[in-house]
């Protein structure tokens, strides 16, 4: 399964969905839109205002969430 964090520089909730997934084992891949702004208008699209945007296959969500961190430890074919 692929994690997608977006992400941008000096964001709490950023590092704590960092934080959370490395202690869970996860490999993510970063996208941060600070030096990626093209990405802005993709997750404002998706009616998204705040960071981090995680997304997987089958969801994504914003804010460091812990709970749909845990969840994703359920998932085939996820590290953690």
């Amino acid at each position: 399964m692929t994690i997608i964090i977006y992400t941008k520089d000096n964001c709490v909730q950023c590092n704590a969905t960092k934080n959370a997934m490395d202690k869970r084992g996860f490999t993510y891949q970063l996208v941060n839109i600070d030096t990626h702004p093209d990405e802005i208008e993709t997750l404002k699209s998706l009616g998204y205002r705040q960071l981090p945007v995680v997304m997987t296959e089958e969801q994504h969500w914003s804010g460091f969430r812990p709970d749909k961190i845990s969840a994703l430890a359920t998932r085939p074919g996820i590290q953690g």
